[in-house]
């Protein structure tokens, strides 16, 4: 950690950022456009590389809306092979960094059938099937309490606030609960019906660790998901990586324009 720090720092110099943005599939693009400092995973020791198609694998430090972001273009999988602890590093290291708030992107399958793809929806709570905690192992009390309260990890005053931008937008925005599961296969019609039994409205392959790990950090979170397609067994049509990314690229629009609102309120 300590030469992890080190380097990023000697890269952004006197820059803190305040916000932590981490960007999923097919948002990638959200940082394009703005001017900072880039700094490749590969380049920082104890990182590692993204290997997904649509996750460029950078930190961007730079400046939405007058506040002083770091943002994930691009993050790591369980299902990648990587242990579950460096899936997390880099929220770690945002909390070193002096990251308070932080918003985690995804794309997620719609397990509600009232969901379409191409809807945005607000995670107010999730339900990990991943079988792997990412706290398991010795804790850093520097970091966080060895048993960290989970009673509101997706902090409802940034939901209602999400809301309330989306209304003023004249964006249509879902709320509800997102199911994590380790991937890399899609869910099978089965898996799906039981996912719906248990109340979860979306399915994915990412964020829960990320952020059950900024709660424990002490981070102030909200979850945003794109809605890229129909779960198993909702729609006959197959489901493929190339739909999540073609469906996220449609929707960028909204997406930044919901983004940039919500945090030049914050």
């Amino acid at each position: 950690m300590n030469k992890t720090i080190e380097y990023i720092k000697k890269q952004i110099k006197d820059f803190q950022p305040e916000i932590g943005i981490i960007l999923g599939s097919g948002l990638g693009d959200f940082a394009d456009n703005l001017q900072g400092v880039r700094v490749r995973y590969n380049d920082i020791p104890g990182f590692e590389t993204s290997t997904v198609a649509g996750h460029k694998g950078q930190l961007v430090f730079c400046e939405v809306e007058g506040k002083k972001a770091v943002i994930m273009q691009g993050r790591y999988h369980y299902y990648e092979g990587y242990h579950i602890s460096r899936i997390v590093y880099p929220i770690k290291v945002m909390k070193k960094l002096g990251v308070k708030t932080l918003f985690i992107t995804n794309a997620a399958g719609g397990v509600n059938k009232r969901y379409n793809a191409g809807d945005l929806m607000l995670i107010t709570d999730h339900i990990n099937l991943m079988g792997v905690n990412p706290l398991i192992g010795e804790n850093d009390s520097s970091l966080g309490d060895r048993f960290p309260d989970m009673s509101e990890i997706y902090k409802k005053s940034l939901i209602d606030m999400a809301k309330k931008k989306a209304k003023e937008l004249n964006i249509q925005i879902r709320q509800g609960i997102y199911a994590a599961m380790s991937g890399p296969s899609y869910e099978t019609p089965a898996e799906i019906n039981m996912l719906r039994i248990m109340g979860a409205d979306a399915v994915g392959m990412s964020t829960v660790p990320e952020a059950l790990v900024a709660n424990y950090c002490g981070m102030d979170v909200l979850g945003i998901s794109c809605i890229t397609n129909s779960a198993a067994g909702v729609h006959p049509s197959r489901l493929s990586h190339a739909e999540v990314v073609e469906t996220a690229e449609k929707v960028k629009t909204d997406f930044k324009k919901l983004l940039i609102s919500i945090i030049r309120e914050i």
